[in-house]
């Protein structure tokens, strides 16, 4: 772990704050910069500005008319000559009581130029000195001027003292009002995420849309929305892929605890004992085979159509033999035409088939007919009963999971075989319908792609 990784903030409040601190630390020194610079150079340009002034006041009292220059005497004489010095071409006419030699130095210099400069000393508070030349009928004079510089130094370190002062005090505040800021910003999502993952484990219906939220929490919250129906559709397709297993397996199962109960209920002959071995190995094959393919069509619902073809009439012909009649129900088989082939694997069309042709037998008085046809473009398989039919209040609701029209009418069942069979068959492009128009019974249609 990098250093900056481990001192960077770990919480979004943290780093947005951390982000805007940083932000105005920057603005702010460079406008401390600025403003800085600007007042030194404004305090410089009001010492060079005094200077002029006391020079002109000087050259005010100078003779020129007559050589040498001469100082004519004045009431002010005294805060005139502080500070400066006169000179005649490059000859010193009048200087200060007591000169720095360094000052004398430069203010011969500049007298030398003939021409208005200044310039400023290296001393610590610096001392700033400016010529102004004065032309005459028989030369040039210069008066040079002086000017101690500590006073507005002193004004500019105090205004960069108190500008650093006051960085301090506004950053100070611009972090303690964004953290504030970005955690009342950040409260609805705080809440939002709770009570997501509160709905998300109970599988609620409520969600976030509907109430009136910035455009920003708007959009998260339709986000999380999408994401709660994908949970609780996953779940929904999670209790669907149990319920299913738990019935196609439940008659499988069931004739192998027949079986091992009838194997050890008294002593049996060799050939019964390997004839009830056989129907439980079958049975076994069976639940396998019902496993696979409710898996493969739950794991494939979105991808293509399951692939494969299989005789039509061969396998419902075998369905019909191992259907529990109990001698009760005859079940015919009619094919129209050549035996058709449906464009569907063997398997599937068992588990599609199976769940109708079970609810016939249990609800037909005498017979059941399984009637297959090739039309154009599809495989047409109809099972038709004469028992008491659907009744017409319960046909919308026919295919709906765990739903029957009664379930106190002394026959077991889950209400899942019939949305099974045709989740099947639209996961192979076919469907599952119910002919409503039929009254002796019932009357359901399965239509398959062909082979």
């Amino acid at each position: 772990m990098t250093s900056r990784t481990r001192w960077a903030p770990r919480t979004l409040r943290g780093r947005l704050s951390l982000v805007a601190l940083t932000t105005a630390t920057l603005v702010m020194a460079l406008l401390t910069i600025v403003f800085n610079a600007v007042v030194r150079e404004h305090l410089q340009h009001q010492a060079d500005d005094e200077l002029r002034t006391r020079a002109a006041a000087v050259t005010a009292t100078l003779d020129t008319r007559h050589r040498p220059v001469r100082v004519l005497e004045t009431p002010d004489d005294q805060f005139l000559d502080t500070n400066v010095w006169v000179f005649d071409g490059s000859r010193l006419i009048e200087q200060p009581p007591s000169t720095n030699p360094a000052l004398a130095r430069l203010a011969v210099s500049l007298a030398d130029t003939g021409r208005p400069h200044c310039a400023t000393t290296g001393q610590p508070d610096g001392v700033r000195l400016c010529a102004r030349p004065v032309a005459h009928t028989g030369g040039a004079a210069t008066v040079v001027a002086a000017l101690d510089l500590s006073p507005y130094q002193s004004s500019a370190d105090a205004l960069l003292f108190g500008s650093l002062a006051l960085d301090v005090v506004m950053l100070a505040c611009t972090y303690a009002l964004t953290r504030l800021a970005v955690r009342r910003a950040l409260r609805p999502v705080h809440t939002m995420t709770e009570q997501a993952a509160q709905w998300s484990a109970t599988a609620s219906d409520e969600r976030f849309t509907g109430v009136t939220r910035p455009h920003e929490l708007a959009c998260l919250g339709g986000s999380l929305d999408a994401l709660l129906d994908r949970i609780r559709a996953l779940l929904r397709h999670e209790q669907q892929l149990t319920g299913e297993l738990s019935h196609e397996l439940r008659t499988p199962l069931s004739r192998v605890v027949a079986e091992l109960d009838w194997l050890s209920s008294r002593p049996r002959s060799p050939l019964q004992v390997e004839a009830g071995h056989a129907r439980i190995a079958a049975s076994a094959q069976s639940m396998r085979t019902i496993c696979d393919t409710l898996l493969d069509a739950a794991r494939d619902a979105a991808a293509t159509p399951p692939t494969g073809t299989c005789d039509a009439p061969t396998v419902l012909r075998r369905l019909a033999q191992h259907a529990d009649t109990l001698g009760q129900v005859t079940v015919t088989l009619e094919t129209a035409g050549p035996a058709p082939r449906a464009g569907v694997p063997e398997a599937l069309l068992e588990r599609i088939a199976s769940p109708l042709l079970t609810n016939a037998v249990r609800y037909a008085r005498t017979g059941i007919v399984v009637h297959i046809r090739r039309e154009q473009g599809h495989i047409r398989l109809t099972l038709t009963d004469d028992g008491p039919g659907v009744p017409a209040s319960f046909t919308g609701q026919l295919f709906q999971p765990g739903r029957r029209a009664d379930p106190h009418d002394g026959h077991g069942g889950a209400g899942l075989g019939l949305p099974l069979a045709r989740r099947l068959a639209r996961s192979a492009g076919g469907d599952v319908t119910h002919d409503a128009d039929y009254a002796s019974g019932a009357r359901f249609v399965i239509t398959l792609p062909p082979g």
